[in-house]
């Protein structure tokens, strides 16, 4: 165990990535988006910065989290440039803004980290990033949102606010409750204490067991099955229950934003009924097996089940008990759901609310 420049522990797991290599490593081999013309495109920038400020007004009255804090522009990326991104948060979240000293240090690991950046960057659309920048930074990825808008034959004004509706609840999320960022970077500092094993070792040894095991079955249950559920068998206890905290917290936070981005209504966007039927169902059609397999090993099928775990926990409370209360989840770390609670929010409302 070391010490970075900001006095921050880090562990040979953390430290043994280079981001700035990963960073290059994504924009390299990262497939452009879907072609637009230069004129088409410009609009949807423009249309998305200005999307992310109207967005604001609607989350705060629907979501009760109210605030005086300044509502900092969006940044509209491409794929490198959310690549970029992604690497610099990491690495201020690992404690490990510097590229790692020596010639080979961090190398392997930080190329490994390149081409998982650069799967996912085709399929964000957006991000709100607590890590960076003085209140944050919301990162919309506009070839990417053309892209699915397409698919879905989806308006283009109302799928883009929609999208900016789900990623400006993040960051109300964390401006109305600070210390959620403190929360995550303590959990992910206790997570990264895995003792001196290289990052490409410990991969290595979960594809040879991914192999063995069905990873498509995280979709059914992501806190025991698939990629998710060997990270966990391969913790010791402080860092599983670490785990666990992050995976309730990632559970609660994507379903509270897909809560608040159809409980807006048709007011705000009249095609949010037909936007979310089409989305589902995008969400669901099978993909390739190559691209079964990488969702399932880079987490992105649990993903997409915390969505909807976490969505109809936030339905279920919020139905039961109203926007007022619900928002007591927020007062501190006590507040938030345990993992028996995500699946019974019964349990979760004697608990924190009896």
């Amino acid at each position: 165990m070391t010490e970075n420049k900001t006095g921050r522990a880090t562990s040979g797991f953390s430290g043994a990535v280079d981001w700035r290599l990963a960073a290059r490593t994504g924009a390299a081999l990262v497939p452009a988006g879907p072609r637009t013309s230069r004129g088409v495109a410009e609009q949807a920038v423009a249309e998305l910065a200005a999307a992310s400020i109207r967005a604001e007004g609607p989350v705060r009255e629907v979501s009760g989290l109210l605030d005086d804090r300044p509502v900092p522009e969006a940044r509209i990326v491409d794929r490198p440039g959310w690549i970029a991104a992604a690497a610099e948060s990491m690495a201020v979240l690992t404690g490990t803004e510097t590229t790692p000293t020596g010639r080979f240090v961090g190398k392997p690991a930080g190329v490994q980290a390149g081409t998982m950046l650069a799967f996912l960057s085709t399929a964000i659309l957006g991000q709100y990033d607590p890590f960076t920048g003085a209140d944050g930074t919301l990162l919309l990825v506009a070839p990417n949102i053309v892209g699915v808008e397409k698919v879905l034959g989806a308006d283009p004004s109302d799928f883009r606010l929609w999208v900016c509706l789900h990623e400006v609840t993040h960051r109300v999320q964390f401006s109305s409750a600070p210390w959620l960022a403190d929360y995550m970077r303590t959990n992910v500092d206790i997570l990264s204490e895995v003792g001196e094993e290289p990052l490409s070792d410990m991969l290595t040894r979960l594809l040879a067991e991914v192999r063995s095991r069905r990873a498509a079955d995280a979709v059914d249950d992501p806190n025991s099955r698939g990629i998710v559920g060997l990270l966990r068998a391969a913790q010791a206890p402080p860092q599983r229950e670490a785990l666990d905290r992050l995976l309730m917290l990632g559970t609660l936070l994507e379903g509270h934003a897909d809560h608040v981005m159809d409980a807006v209504g048709p007011a705000v966007v009249p095609t949010v009924a037909e936007i979310r039927g089409a989305f589902d169902r995008r969400r669901q059609k099978p993909s390739n097996p190559i691209q079964r397999v990488m969702r399932a090993l880079l987490g992105v099928d649990a993903k997409v089940a915390q969505y909807v775990r976490g969505k109809k926990f936030v339905d279920a409370v919020v139905d039961r008990v109203g926007v007022t209360d619900f928002n007591t989840i927020w007062t501190n770390p006590e507040t938030l759901p345990l993992l028996d609670e995500i699946d019974d929010p019964t349990r979760w409302i004697t608990r924190v609310l009896a």
